[in-house]
């Protein structure tokens, strides 16, 4: 090969390397817009919390709240992205993120999505998103919950699309993914066990554990009252109550 032609290929490779489109930033801030209410932000952290004290042990999950997941490169300068009110990532590395992008997660979509339906979105969550959370994403599990009118369905993804998931007797829909119901209670949204205990909030799981070890304290002093008033009647019989 000549010098000149050495020449005119760094030339075509140089021109090759400008017309490769510069990668989008990979530390993207989310931008997603405040919850619609107060009720609705509160109904995103409890889902949020009870997981997390369920999971406290588990080191292989990603637990997002109204984070925008950027999942075409194509589409940042649109705008045209989703930031869902409650995902799940498993077998993940659970380090902080500032948003969810696809691409410098291996590909990786939420595998549950849960979308808080207000006035104003809710017929986005039911259209719009369920389609490309069925389509694009991909994600197993979506389901949606309005907190004030109750509203509550699930759907699971097999090869023809979403398909309802099946109320318990309670009324629960199960998540195959997360091992866990999801069902209403107290008109919050809440996961139970597959045994049917509520999961509860780090406050709630303190409250209880104080109430069980106040309850054995209460039960340790009622049987040493009755262990002395025992003795007692022993040694009005002239019994050394250590001898018997």
């Amino acid at each position: 090969m000549t010098p000149q032609s050495n020449l005119i290929t760094d030339a075509e490779s140089d021109q090759d390397v400008e017309d490769i489109p510069p990668l989008p930033p990979c530390d993207l801030y989310s931008d997603e817009p405040e919850m619609e209410s107060d009720l609705h932000l509160r109904q995103m952290v409890l889902l949020i919390s009870c997981l997390e004290w369920l999971w406290r042990d588990r080191t292989d999950y990603f637990v997002g709240g109204n984070l925008t997941v950027y999942y075409s490169q194509k589409r940042i300068k649109t705008r045209d992205f989703r930031g869902p009110d409650f995902f799940v990532v498993q077998g993940i590395e659970p380090r902080s993120r500032k948003s969810w992008t696809v691409w410098e997660e291996d590909g990786r979509y939420p595998d549950v999505i849960v979308e808080i339906l207000s006035e104003s979105t809710a017929e986005v969550d039911r259209t719009t998103k369920k389609k490309l959370y069925q389509n694009t994403f991909r994600t197993l599990e979506y389901f949606w919950f309005d907190p004030e009118t109750f509203e509550f369905a699930g759907f699971s993804l097999n090869r023809s699309g979403y398909q309802p998931i099946q109320p318990s007797s309670q009324g629960q829909l199960w998540s195959e993914q997360l091992q866990l119901f999801l069902g209403v209670h107290q008109g919050k949204l809440r996961f139970f066990a597959p045994t049917g205990e509520l999961v509860p909030t780090p406050e709630e799981a303190a409250l209880s554990e104080q109430q069980q070890r106040l309850a054995a304290e209460r039960r340790a002093e009622q049987e040493a009252q009755r262990a002395e008033r025992l003795a007692a009647k022993l040694r009005g019989l002239n019994i050394d109550p250590e001898n018997v």
